[in-house]
């Protein structure tokens, strides 16, 4: 999955390399062969007549002119018609076209000499039109004369193009192919994504079907948005369709986005986000049953839905994205990482959307949208990144719970070993220890009697008897390792002991013991127990040695526990035999039985210690206990 989400990312940054490759070839010098019109003549009417004569046309009153990209004129009274008058250059060819890139308008007649060459008429709310219009060499000079009605938006504000029909075709081809790649990529994203799903879990599906919407959308705002679909698929029925889909994509975006943004940061200060959310899915849900009902009463409620769904969404639109920075601001001053991708994103989408947004409604919608597609790619990037940081924390999560879930199972199934253990040396212990007595006195005697070769062997079988009692002390010691008076011990008193015991048994093996342990360690427990833990421990060290070598022993305070390190230069041990150190019954030693350590295990969990150790094959071994510390003033006798 995390392959997938880096597959996403690389695929948005190849579709930005193409969109503004595009961009920049569209805004490459143009073919010195094109003529550009940036002025004509319009006048107003009543109604709009399809086939009027040349002489109607002139005798038409207040011929205005106009430039593009000056002020835009205003409709003298409401459901007025305009006509546009153009004279012609002179042309080359029988292959030049007249191309009009954006003229707003639903009725648009087209006029060389009181004949009409070209007419469109649209029964659906889409103004935004492009229109390529052939002329011949003979109509050089001649003018045109371009009819449009329209409810609210009409005419001409950017400049016209007269040339060969190739070079005009190529160059529009170029500036609008951007809208259908990146409106395609962002719908077939949506789909793979959606396909996907069924590899997720269900703590991540919400999330994820969160972000199919907010993509699938923004694709196919793309692509209804651009004027280019409408003039591929210039019919009734079909730009109805794109009309509706442009709406239910808004639609589903708002809440969708909101949706996600709350499932990333939670409900938000005093459940902003969450109110944000459920008033956007009131919101949505109004307009599509506006939407259905204003189709089903053939776009007799026009007004109304256009007023809900588009000056209301706009002005929706900005404020939830102001709410947003402001929350995102918070979050990024905690240092919310996610908050400062998520802020990039959405600041991107805010300076190229609202921005373009405001300026749309400072010109009365005179004003084709487009950076907002450069935002869209940003904002969908951040989303991604977001959310394929979620899955590799998810990831990392899961690793971890199975780490511990495997310390958890070692220790449980060392716990019922123990316990296992425990109750068979309890019950058997002392019923196997009296026999062993009795036949050990018996032995003695016949040793102290024997003359003869046999008392050899009579020896082996008494230090063997020895043998097996010191295995049942172990027993019964791991079984009530909690006997005897728990009280509490200075550290350095009880190393001075051991360190008496086993100094001459290190000297016998070659070895040297140094121990730096502070006067003021105090810990509580038995202090027969907590010598014999350690003497297990060191003699280990000991008999790691195999022959000269150096033991340090030194302890200290760290917050609220007693550390202590024994450290060898010894043999070591590998991996697989530090992950066995306490089981019954495993031992590195010949003879060993590897209750020892067993008991120095159990004497320490008894302490309420920790043991830890560190070794390397070859290089020594490294043991580390900690002791809950007493303070001097709490002595007091268990």
């Amino acid at each position: 999955m995390k392959s997938l989400i880096k597959g996403f990312i690389v695929f948005f940054v190849i579709v930005i390399v193409v969109l503004f490759g595009f961009i920049f070839k569209s805004s490459s010098p143009e073919d010195s062969d094109i003529i550009h019109i940036n002025h004509w003549q319009i006048a107003w009417t009543d109604h709009l007549e399809p086939q009027p004569n040349t002489e109607w046309l002139e005798g038409l009153d207040n011929w205005t002119d106009v430039r593009a990209g000056d002020d835009i004129p205003v409709m003298p009274s409401t459901g007025m018609s305009q006509w546009i008058k153009i004279q012609l250059p002179e042309l080359k060819g029988n292959s030049e076209v007249l191309l009009i890139e954006k003229i707003y308008g639903k009725h648009i007649v087209v006029n060389i000499n009181g004949v009409s060459i070209y007419e469109t008429q649209r029964k659906f709310n889409y103004n935004l039109n492009s229109i390529l219009v052939p002329i011949r060499a003979e109509e050089s000079k001649q003018t045109v004369y371009i009819g449009v009605s329209a409810n609210n938006k009409i005419g001409i504000f950017d400049e016209i193009k007269i040339g060969d029909y190739q070079s005009l075709m190529k160059d529009f081809i170029r500036q609008s192919i951007s809208d259908l790649i990146l409106g395609s990529t962002l719908i077939f994203i949506a789909v793979i994504m959606l396909f996907c799903s069924v590899f997720l879990k269900y703590v991540n599906m919400s999330m994820w079907f969160s972000l199919c919407a907010v993509i699938f959308s923004s694709g196919l705002l793309v692509l209804t948005y651009s004027p280019f679909v409408f003039w591929l698929f210039d019919y009734t029925s079909t730009g109805r369709l794109l009309v509706i889909l442009f709406d239910v994509a808004l639609f589903i975006l708002l809440p969708s986005f909101t949706f996600f943004f709350e499932k990333i940061f939670g409900p938000g200060y005093f459940n902003l986000i969450r109110w944000s959310r459920k008033f956007l899915v009131g919101y949505s849900t109004l307009c599509i049953l506006v939407l259905i009902t204003n189709e089903i009463a053939s776009n007799r409620f026009y007004n109304v839905y256009s007023l809900i769904t588009t000056q209301f969404a706009g002005y929706i639109i900005i404020f939830q994205f102001l709410i947003l920075i402001c929350l995102l601001s918070i979050y990024m001053i905690k240092g919310n990482k996610e908050a400062v991708i998520f802020f990039v994103g959405v600041l991107s989408f805010t300076l190229f959307c609202a921005g373009e947004l405001i300026w749309y409604y400072y010109n009365d919608g005179y004003y084709k949208l487009f950076l907002w597609k450069v935002g869209v790619i940003c904002f969908l990037t951040s989303l991604i990144i977001i959310l394929g940081r979620r899955f590799a924390e998810n990831h990392e999560q899961v690793v971890e719970y199975s780490k511990q879930l495997e310390m958890f199972n070692n220790e449980l199934q060392r716990s019922e070993k123990m316990e296992i253990i425990s109750e068979l040396a309890a019950s058997v212990a002392h019923e196997v220890r009296n026999p062993l007595q009795v036949t050990r006195g018996f032995l003695q005697l016949l040793v102290e009697k024997q003359q003869s070769s046999d008392k050899v062997y009579l020896s082996m079988a008494l230090e063997e008897l020895d043998r097996a009692s010191g295995i049942i002390t172990d027993f019964l010691t791991f079984a009530k390792p909690e006997g005897g008076k728990v009280t509490t011990l200075n550290v350095l008193d009880e190393f001075i002991h051991i360190e008496g015991i086993l100094i001459p048994l290190a000297n016998l093996q070659g070895g040297k013991i140094t121990v730096h342990i502070p006067k003021n360690l105090y810990v509580r427990g038995n202090s027969s127990k907590f010598k014999q833990a350690f003497i297990n421990i060191i003699k280990n060290s000991i008999e790691a040695l195999k022959g000269e070598g150096d033991i340090q022993i030194w302890g200290y305070e760290e917050t609220t526990d007693v550390v202590l390190h024994i450290k060898d230069n010894g043999e070591g041990m590998d991996e697989e035999v530090l992950a066995r150190l306490g089981e019954p019954y495993f031992s590195n030693k010949t003879k060993g039985t590897g209750l020892g350590l067993m008991v120095t295990f159990r004497i320490i969990e008894v302490m309420n210690g920790q043991i830890h150790f560190n070794s390397k094959k070859g290089t020594g071994t490294e043991v580390i206990i900690r002791f809950p510390s007493v303070k001097l003033e709490e002595n007091v006798t268990g």
